[in-house]
């Protein structure tokens, strides 16, 4: 049975933050062997857009989308993906390709108004490619932020490192300043307190650790097959692709069949909608309208 309460922002967040997002709506959506706790903004009878966020992330990582995409009429759903955030890990899943169901049925127990607008981020990208072509008649447009699963190497990026051997706060805050440079923003003062308290809540409820998908062309061997219009945004200065941003964006407009355009967002590295926000959601909502 689907169940519906207020949201519960973490106490980390800002006041003002906290306070522009304090009017959301949490449901948990049944599944076989669990729940998935789905994030809800915005009047239900307009129409809505899904965010998906990325890999070890939740819907923390859309903590400055949310509200302005709300303030300008959608409806904002963002689920935490199953084995992420709250969301239960069911037995059979391992990677994203288990994960469609789980988004078909749980955006069916919510009901909202038509066919919907899905943004996914980096594995939420890669999850919401696979959704879309299972299951074409839930979303009538996708857009991929940051996307993996394109075929495409950069075999000098910083390897990330593992924390969860270190007993010390300071010690595991140390490699997660580390990780976050190295793979989700590009420039040292982007690494503010509140990215680093999103990304220690985040990684510490990661409970898919073995996924192995993103380094395989699963995007690109998909993207033929999805039939809705297709759009693009990349960070200027994104870790997964640096110096081969050329490469992907022409692959991908040659296999997308609706491809409507690539949008590069200067100044800003993997995780584009939090170190440049206000030029992230200026380009999204365009591509929205």
């Amino acid at each position: 049975m689907t169940q519906q309460s207020a949201i519960v922002c973490p106490d980390f967040l800002p006041t003002e933050l906290r306070q522009a997002l304090a009017d959301g709506r949490r449901w948990l959506t049944p599944s076989d062997d669990g729940h998935m706790v789905w994030h809800d903004w915005g009047d239900p009878k307009q129409p809505a857009v899904v965010l998906l966020h990325g890999g070890s992330g939740s819907w923390l990582h859309w903590v400055h989308t949310i509200a302005p995409l709300r303030d300008a009429g959608w409806r904002v759903l963002v689920p935490d993906l199953p084995g992420f955030g709250d969301s239960h890990l069911p037995a059979d899943c391992s990677d994203t390709h288990h994960l469609p169901p789980y988004l078909h049925q749980g955006l069916h127990h919510i009901a909202p108004q038509g066919p919907v607008r899905v943004v996914g981020f980096s594995f939420g990208g890669m999850t919401a490619a696979l959704w879309l072509k299972d299951h074409p008649q839930d979303a009538q447009q996708l857009v991929l932020v940051g996307a993996p699963g394109m075929g495409i190497k950069v075999p000098e990026r910083v390897p990330l490192k593992g924390w969860r051997h270190l007993l010390e706060p300071a010690q595991r805050d140390a490699v997660h300043r580390h990780n976050l440079l190295a793979l989700m923003l590009k420039y040292p003062e982007s690494l503010d307190a509140l990215a680093l308290d999103l990304h220690r809540a985040n990684v510490e409820r990661d409970r898919m650790p073995r996924r192995r998908l993103s380094g395989t062309p699963i995007v690109a061997d998909t993207l033929p097959h999805l039939r809705m219009p297709v759009s693009a945004i990349y960070g200027e200065h994104d870790a997964l692709y640096a110096g081969r941003m050329d490469e992907v964006h022409a692959l991908m407009a040659s296999l997308t069949p609706d491809w409507r355009g690539w949008h590069t967002v200067p100044g800003a590295g993997h995780w584009v909608q939090y170190e440049a926000a206000p030029a992230f959601d200026a380009v999204l909502h365009r591509i929205l309208a």
